[in-house]
């Protein structure tokens, strides 16, 4: 499974650089985390509304290969897509480009839990708007 990636942009923030004006590490997976989000967005789903039906979406793993450092100022292309759908749980890739320069690339594994932080069945509506 391969869904359409989707594509948002952010501008590197001084507060998101050392003293040599390059990005944190840690910082690239905020960047995931945008990433994430806008998509789920762009498709209809809003974390706070999955949420409030007593569904969430726990990381339970992230990696991130850095290419290329990004610097304050640099205005950062988020790639974002589904690979990867099972019952209760999906995986994100990502790609992140400063211009055509791939700068870092990543995934994360998100399992879809109750309340109390069981694994459950991913939601239908979920599902539905996630396949290809």
């Amino acid at each position: 499974m391969s869904m359409k990636p989707f594509e948002t942009d952010i501008r590197v923030r001084y507060q998101e650089t050392d003293n040599m004006g390059v990005v944190y590490y840690a910082n690239y997976l905020v960047w995931f985390e945008v990433g994430r989000t806008e998509y789920l967005r762009n498709l209809g789903l809003v974390y706070t509304r999955i949420e409030e039906k007593g569904f969430y979406l726990m990381v339970a793993s992230v990696s991130c290969q850095y290419k290329s450092p990004a610097k304050y100022d640099d205005l950062v292309r988020i790639r974002t897509w589904v690979s990867e759908m099972k019952h209760s749980s999906m995986k994100f890739e990502y790609k992140l480009f400063v211009g055509e320069k791939l700068i870092a690339t990543g995934e994360s594994v998100h399992v879809c839990t109750n309340r109390s932080g069981r694994p459950v069945r991913m939601p239908e509506e979920i599902k539905k708007l996630l396949q290809p």
